[in-house]
């Protein structure tokens, strides 16, 4: 499990490499059959920002950052997560979690504590493709596009509903500003604040 140093490493590294907004684009851009592969086959993008988590009566707010190079993600929720947070790291399958009381889980034992804490077992492998406004690639998916806009409406996946409610400019490409995901009696809203890709 990487500590803090070297997270904060990471993102720092991620944000020199993938450079800072640039004049928003004054078109849609191609053809969403042209950019969702190209999103889909992203490697690197990093992002700051905010989550609501509503499950049944329950629920919490939280800061978000979310470092994802290649397979391996990095994502760190911070709030009222019973001892104040999380940190996730995950490649493929192979999930470490580390809580502020210096706890380490693995596997199993990570993603039952992870369910635990959030009150609902996160798709990790998809979020990752649906926070970058596309469907994973993996399994089917029902997609509702804005024709004139050549993005993302709604997507249903994995037994997920995911709402974009906005969008921002990120140097060439438009990328989610504002989703929201549903299953069920379980409800996330994100606002990003700042995307780095």
């Amino acid at each position: 499990m990487r500590n803090s140093r070297a997270w904060a490493s990471s993102l720092a590294a991620l944000v020199v490499l993938g450079g800072c907004r640039t004049t928003p684009p004054s078109a849609p851009g191609p053809p969403w059959e042209t950019r969702r592969p190209q999103l889909q086959a992203r490697a690197q993008f990093a992002l700051r920002g905010r989550v609501a988590v509503a499950t049944g009566a329950q629920g919490f707010n939280a800061r978000l950052r979310w470092v994802e190079d290649g397979a391996h993600a990095q994502v760190a929720l911070e709030g009222p997560l019973g001892a104040g947070g999380v940190e996730i790291d995950a490649t493929g399958e192979d999930l470490h979690i580390a809580m502020p009381n210096g706890t380490h889980l693995a596997s199993d034992a990570a993603r039952a504590e992870l369910t635990a804490r959030l009150g609902f077992d996160p798709p990790l492998a998809s979020l990752r493709y649906w926070i970058l406004g596309v469907p994973d690639p993996a399994s089917p998916a029902d997609e509702t596009l804005d024709p004139a806009q050549q993005r993302l409406k709604s997507l249903a996946q994995g037994g997920w509903h995911i709402d974009y409610a906005g969008y921002v400019a990120v140097g060439s490409e438009w990328l989610p500003a504002r989703l929201t995901l549903s299953r069920a009696d379980v409800r996330v809203k994100l606002l990003v604040d700042d995307w780095r890709s």
